[in-house]
């Protein structure tokens, strides 16, 4: 029989979707309790999917002899403490996206885990689109060649009214604006792909709302494999639309514009001559579906735990996906390219925060 996983859930936010993630997954995992500050969502939640306990005592959960691993749906502030005390406890963390607050929190985190036995998976659900993933098993079979260029635009909409929620928009609670909490899928599918990058420049402003973080940016990166990218973010375009297109050597992958589901089929893969298209295309007719989203990241999950392996989201991964984040706001700021990788002598590795003067300034 198949090991079922207990996962304490903290957080009524975007718990929603992780629960129909863990629902999909009903032979591996169950869900004996939810934690949330707000009662009412939170019970809503548990009437929702089936969970038979609610509390809002975070504390409680730790010490837990029937919770196995501790999903932190939370604001990002508080991401690195519950993951500490839920990894020193004993349980496996998965942990919502942005991860942390710094790189130098993150490599505090991998210091942690590796004192022990358990798994730390961070949040990054839309690698396992159909579309992405049909790009990556070309490339690793050979048929797209050398990379040139990517581009890569995450221009959505968010009002006044997307920050009437209190912890959203503010540098000490939110962390960061639109290149942060809403390009950062986007962007880790540049990484996904192509790996590190080695160079970033960035311009940043904060356009759309009175808020303090900032909702539009455009990044020129050079990856560590010698190709280029132009990633472009707004939380200004009244047409929602995420498109990601890769040009290589002997193909275009290009994406869906659905904003939230770029990563699923139907891409096009479009080759320089018949003779490739033909391959590509039989190549593509190989390709086995699976579950996307949450519900495939969570199946790779307890495989990786049951078996003892690397989770298929890793610390590391996170790390890149923050040090991009890092590079463009210490490029924004200062004016001038910043190299990778982001070292400890960095002056953003502990914070790429503003100091309070600057962050007012941006939303008068």
């Amino acid at each position: 029989m198949t090991k079922k996983l207990r996962v304490a859930v903290i957080g009524a936010g975007i718990a929603q979707r992780h629960l129909a993630g863990f629902g999909w997954n009903k032979d591996l995992f169950e869900v004996p309790v939810l934690c949330s500050l707000d009662e009412e969502r939170g019970k809503l939640l548990c009437e929702q999917h089936s969970v038979p306990e609610y509390t809002q005592a975070t504390d409680s959960l730790f010490d837990r002899d029937d919770i196995d691993v501790v999903d932190i749906c939370t604001p990002p502030h508080s991401h690195f403490e519950l993951s500490r005390r839920a990894i020193e406890a004993g349980k496996h963390v998965i942990c919502e996206k942005p991860l942390f607050g710094s790189l130098a929190e993150v490599d505090e985190m991998s210091e942690i885990v590796a004192k022990t036995d358990r798994k730390f998976m961070p949040i990054f659900q839309y690698r396992y689109g159909a579309g992405l993933q049909k790009l990556k098993l070309l490339i690793e079979r050979g048929l797209a060649g050398k990379p040139f260029l990517t581009t890569i635009e995450t221009h959505w909409w968010r009002g006044p009214a997307y920050y009437e929620v209190p912890w959203r928009g503010k540098w000490a609670t939110e962390l960061g604006g639109g290149l942060l909490g809403h390009a950062i899928h986007a962007h880790d599918m540049l990484n996904y792909v192509h790996g590190s990058c080695a160079e970033v420049f960035a311009y940043g402003a904060t356009l759309v709302n009175r808020i303090e973080v900032e909702d539009t940016m455009a990044l020129s990166v050079r990856m560590q494999n010698g190709s280029l990218a132009s990633l472009s973010m707004t939380l200004g375009s009244r047409k929602e639309i995420s498109r990601l297109r890769f040009c290589f050597e002997k193909l275009t992958a290009e994406s869906i514009t659905e904003p939230y589901t770029m990563a699923r089929d139907p891409w096009t893969f479009i080759a320089g001559d018949p003779e490739h298209q033909e391959r590509i295309d039989k190549a593509l007719a190989e390709y086995v579906p699976t579950e996307d989203g949450y519900t495939r990241q969570f199946e790779l999950f307890h495989a990786a735990v049951v078996n003892d392996e690397e989770p298929p989201v890793t610390l590391q991964d996170a790390r890149n996906s923050l040090e991009l984040v890092t590079a463009a706001y210490h490029s924004d700021r200062t004016g001038r390219p910043t190299p990778l990788p982001i070292t400890s002598d960095h002056p953003l590795y502990r914070s790429w925060l503003p100091e309070p003067s600057v962050a007012a300034a941006r939303s008068a």
